[in-house]
C-alpha cells in the first residue's frame, strides 16, 4: 500500500499556529508518527506540505500512478477549490481520505462547507493528530477494488 501524505496551506505551522485548535505537535513529528505506523502496517508514505494550491495538484498528478491511497489535509481550500477536487476526481484509483484536525462543523459558517466532500472516499474531522492515523487505518481496512 502506497500513501500519499498531503498536507495543505499553514500546516507548516503546526504547533505554533492556535495550538488550542490545532494542537501543539509539529507537523515533522505528525509525518514521522504517521510513517512509523504506516511501516507498521507494510505501507510506504510520501509526503509533502504545500501552501500553494497548483502545487498540491501538480503533486496528486505526479503520484497518482504510484498512490492507493492518499491522507490529503487540504486546510482552507476545503472550503474553495474546485481546482483540487477536479484533481482528486481525475484519480478515482486513489482513495483519498479529507482530513481536518478541527471539528469544521463546530467552526465558522463558512469553514462547514466541503467542496471536495463528494469526491473523497471518507472524511474525519475533529479529532487532531489521531485524526491521521484514523485515515491510515481506514485505508488499510478498505483496500482498492
Amino acid at each position: 500500500m502506497n500513501i500519499l501524505l498531503l498536507n495543505g496551506p499553514n500546516l507548516n505551522l503546526l504547533g505554533e499556529r492556535e495550538p488550542e485548535v490545532y494542537g501543539s505537535t509539529t507537523l515533522q513529528q505528525l509525518e514521522l508518527l504517521v510513517t512509523a505506523r504506516a511501516e507498521e502496517l507494510g505501507a510506504k508514505i510520501r509526503a509533502y506540505q504545500s501552501n500553494h494550491e497548483g502545487v498540491l495538484i501538480d503533486r496528486l498528478h505526479e503520484w497518482r500512478r504510484w498512490a492507493t491511497g492518499c491522507i490529503f489535509n487540504p486546510g482552507a481550500y476545503t472550503h474553495t477549490s474546485y481546482a483540487l477536487r477536479d484533481a482528486i476526481a481525475a484519480m478515482p484509483q486513489v482513495r483519498v481520505v479529507e482530513v481536518h484536525l478541527s471539528d469544521l462543523k463546530k467552526r465558522e459558517p463558512w469553514r462547514q462547507v466541503s467542496v471536495l466532500a463528494d469526491v473523497v472516499a471518507h472524511r474525519i474531522q475533529g479529532k487532531g493528530i489521531a485524526g491521521y492515523l484514523e485515515a491510515l487505518e481506514w485505508l488499510a481496512a478498505n483496500p482498492a477494488r
